[in-house]
């Protein structure tokens, strides 16, 4: 039963934490570290089923425009057109996909092993937050994401590579340099949750077949699983409202405050 508690509590951290640019890898690894969990049952593969969720999350609640999207790469295969909004942000969003998958191949055994540790977490909680409030200052904030260039895309997909390190937060990351590219906050948030669908779908499936192979947990995964996607959809819809009136600099100084209570306890426990 305790099992349960705690994949319901893990859930309810990844479906608020993805789409908030707080850092779910470090908030899940920080659970984790500090809670004692068992990282045999609530490791890497269990980090899977939770993406998995919260992939379900932004799919449902963005079914309608990734339908658009999809029928947008479907006619430019027959008569492309970026001057088409649809395509050519169908198109941002594999350009932006690119790195991301590229360094995640190449470097997958270092983000899952020597780069997550709690002072990893703490330094990039800190560096991504002074970057957030920095893009709230200088961004212009005027433009739509389908008026991005490919090499900003390009860029934006780097950021999200960035977020394999715990700490970063790939909607903090990817939100933080659409805004210095231009884009509006609600905009920048929307480029960053479509963009997660390919990457997520990629390398949650592939990990997932790796999980499924050598067997796991069904009643924790599934309970993980379904609490990630409720809470996930509930956090994107009320974020997007809620930028529409606010800027980002909260959700900065959460991070320095979190990295200051968590590097005070772990020089207190001598880690």
């Amino acid at each position: 039963m305790i099992e349960l508690i705690q994949a319901v509590l893990l859930g309810v951290v990844q479906g608020l934490t993805e789409f908030l640019p707080i850092s779910s890898s470090g908030h899940l690894l920080l659970g984790q570290y500090f809670l004692g969990m068992d990282q045999e049952k609530f490791g890497l593969s269990f980090d899977v089923a939770l993406h998995l969720g919260t992939l379900v999350a932004v799919v449902s609640f963005f079914r309608r425009e990734l339908l658009r999207l999809a029928l947008g790469f479907l006619r430019s295969l027959r008569a492309p057109s970026f001057s088409d909004p649809d395509q050519r942000l169908a198109y941002l969003i594999l350009a932006a996909t690119f790195p991301a998958a590229v360094i995640g191949f190449l470097f997958e055994d270092f983000f899952s092993s020597s780069a997550r540790s709690p002072w990893v977490v703490v330094a990039m909680l800190v560096v991504v937050g002074i970057l957030l409030i920095v893009g709230e200052k200088v961004g212009r904030m005027d433009r739509q994401a389908s008026k991005m260039s490919f090499l900003g895309a390009v860029g934006v997909g780097c950021a999200q590579a960035a977020a394999l390190i715990p700490g970063v937060s790939r909607s903090g990351a990817t939100i933080t340099l659409g805004l210095f590219l231009g884009l509006t906050r609600r905009e920048a948030a929307r480029f960053s949750f479509l963009m997660s669908v390919p990457i997520i779908t990629g390398a949650g499936s592939l990990e997932m077949a790796g999980v499924l192979r050598e067997g796991m947990d069904v009643p924790t995964f599934g309970v993980g699983f379904l609490t990630s996607a409720v809470v996930g959809y509930f956090t994107i819809k009320y974020f997007l409202v809620y930028l529409a009136r606010h800027s980002l600099r909260a959700f900065a100084y959460y991070r320095f405050g979190l990295a200051a209570v968590v590097a005070a306890v772990l020089l207190l426990t001598g880690f």
